[in-house]
């Protein structure tokens, strides 16, 4: 739906907006324009300002100019506090600016050889070439900065339409555009998410036909625009984007996959849209915050389940073990993408854990199950209680208060036992240096065994006081038939 907002109002609230970075605006315009050289505001800044999302606290600008790198180089060095110049070979230059990150680009005029990322660079002598190679119209528009700060609004275009409608476009046609940086295509499924904007299309059929050649893009890239959509407002509509045009069969292929699985209840929604509305409940459980780790762990929670189908004798459809299926199959795709060992971890931890809870019943768990699930949880159990509770989509209302309270019951106990224990470190009552003294044996495999019973004991029976400990680590000990050292 077009936005109700005027484009004089628009441009207005943008302006001001723009001057609330006044200060570092005049003063590189004033550089620029006394060396002879014009300064645009580009990209994602002037889109934002014109959103009214624009954050005057953020310190990174994007800016493009006629002057090429060299020249910036000799007129920019005494300006600002430092520069860099990784990007030169594409004709971006960096300025620090006190806490600012300014990036500087000389226009460019590029073409690509649709068969690689990389552009043949050429650098081009007006801003309309430029704007004509970016990615999507309402990232394609700019502000003329000069001595007074921001001044003159141009839009060769027509990206402000674009923006009004709400619709992603490519200034050049999609087939060229994609073909040149097919990372494009992800983009427009991040932009979907973080603006809620749709796809014009012309651009959905470029993406349903050119989705293959994201294979072209590395793991890194492809896993940071993954990471942007799942972070955006409205995630669900980016991935409905990515499966829906094939992009999601190329990089992440299990979520559309899930589509094909029903659900065990299968009255109301199959896996696919189950796993989209537990992401939706876990974003609305969230208090600090996007939690990444969290809306990966929803998103994949169920991925095991195609998987692990089964029809059973009754007409029913079982899904046995697709948690520990799932979790495997998160730290591939995961690792596959390049993520940190960390952040492989805790999401195959959520997804191997978030079934769990199931088999607590109505409280029928003992002391021991309740304190294996907070250790196996570990740091992640805030996450596991908000997983779990997302997890609950059923339109059954007396079971789906069943549920809830169920583990409002756990929590409960969780708080309590924790207020004895301290359920966040189980360890045995006696470290490893005392087992050593008290069995007279030297560091070893022997010594790790009597630890870990001691810490099972822990957990079945709580904490022990000292003469207890020792007492059971010499009894066990003793039945082990181990010679003393």
């Amino acid at each position: 739906m077009p936005d109700p907002i005027s484009d004089a109002e628009r441009l207005a609230t943008a302006q001001v907006a723009l001057n609330r970075r006044g200060e570092v605006l005049r003063d590189l315009g004033r550089v620029f324009a006394d060396h002879g050289h014009e300064l645009y505001l580009v990209g994602g800044p002037v889109r934002d300002a014109l959103l009214g999302r624009f954050n005057p606290d953020a310190n990174d600008l994007d800016f493009t100019t006629d002057a090429r790198p060299d020249q910036m180089q000799r007129f920019l060095r005494g300006w600002g506090d430092g520069l860099w110049d990784t990007g030169i070979e594409f004709g971006t230059l960096g300025v620090a600016k006190g806490d600012d990150r300014l990036e500087i680009t000389t226009f460019r005029a590029d073409s690509y050889d649709q068969v690689s990322r990389n552009p043949e660079v050429r650098f081009g002598d007006n801003l309309a070439d430029d704007l004509v190679r970016r990615d999507f119209t309402v990232n394609a528009m700019a502000v003329r900065v000069t001595a007074d700060g921001p001044t003159e609004f141009l839009d060769p275009l027509d990206g402000l339409s674009a923006l009004r409608d709400r619709v992603l476009d490519t200034p050049a046609a999609p087939e060229v555009s994609f073909g040149d940086d097919p990372l494009r295509m992800l983009r427009a499924a991040r932009f979907v998410s973080q603006l809620g904007f749709t796809v014009a299309p012309r651009v959905r059929t470029a993406l349903q036909e050119m989705a293959p050649q994201l294979a072209r893009i590395t793991a890194e890239r492809v896993a940071a625009e993954l990471d942007k959509l799942l972070l955006g407002q409205d995630p669900v509509a980016g991935l409905d984007l990515m499966v829906e045009t094939g992009l999601g069969d190329v990089v992440l292929p299990e979520i559309g996959a899930m589509r094909m699985a029903i659900d065990e209840h299968h009255q109301h929604k199959d896996v696919y849209q189950h796993s989209l509305t537990v992401l939706r409940q876990a974003i609305d459980l969230e208090e600090d915050g996007p939690d990444l780790v969290l809306r990966w762990a929803a998103l994949l929670h169920d991925i095991g389940k195609p998987a692990t189908r089964r029809h059973e004798p009754d007409g029913g459809v079982s899904f046995h073990h697709h948690e520990v299926v799932g979790a495997k199959m998160a730290r591939k795709r995961m690792r596959e993408l390049k993520y940190s060992k960390q952040m492989i971890t805790d999401v195959s931890q959520l997804v191997y854990l978030h079934l769990r809870f199931h088999g607590y019943g109505d409280g029928r768990w003992t002391d021991s199950a309740v304190r294996r699930y907070v250790t196996d949880a570990g740091p992640l159990l805030s996450r596991l209680h908000k997983l779990v509770r997302a997890d609950c989509t059923t339109r059954n209302k007396r079971r789906a208060a069943r549920l809830q309270a169920n583990y409002d019951d756990l929590e409960r106990r969780i708080a309590e036992l924790a207020e004895k224990e301290d359920l966040a470190r189980v360890r045995p009552d006696i470290d490893g240096n005392e087992i050593m003294s008290i069995l007279g044996i030297p560091p070893g495999p022997q010594v790790g065994k009597a630890w870990s019973y001691l810490k099972e004991l822990r957990m079945e029976r709580g904490p022990l006081d000292h003469d207890e400990a020792v007492q059971e680590l010499l009894t066990w000990w003793n039945q082990q038939g181990e010679p003393r050292v």
